[in-house]
């Protein structure tokens, strides 16, 4: 019998500011490094675009929004 244990948070979201037209970068840290992490925007996973880029680095995941709009809050 081999258990997986789940993935946590180690480092939680925060918010960050950003200026509008600007980038916002996003970032957590899991406890199981190089796991795959889905970001989300009101229920819809983001995909990789010229507007949302994802970064895996370890057990640090990033979420880099160019050209930040009000509705991105």
């Amino acid at each position: 019998l081999i258990t997986v244990l789940p993935v946590l948070f180690s480092k939680e979201l925060r918010n960050v500011e950003a200026e509008e037209g600007g980038t916002a970068v996003l970032h957590c840290e899991v406890s199981r490094p190089d796991t795959p992490v889905e970001w989300r925007k009101g229920g819809v996973v983001l995909q990789p675009s010229a507007k949302y880029e994802m970064k895996l680095t370890g057990s640090v995941a990033e979420l880099i929004i160019h050209g930040v709009e009000p509705e991105d809050c």
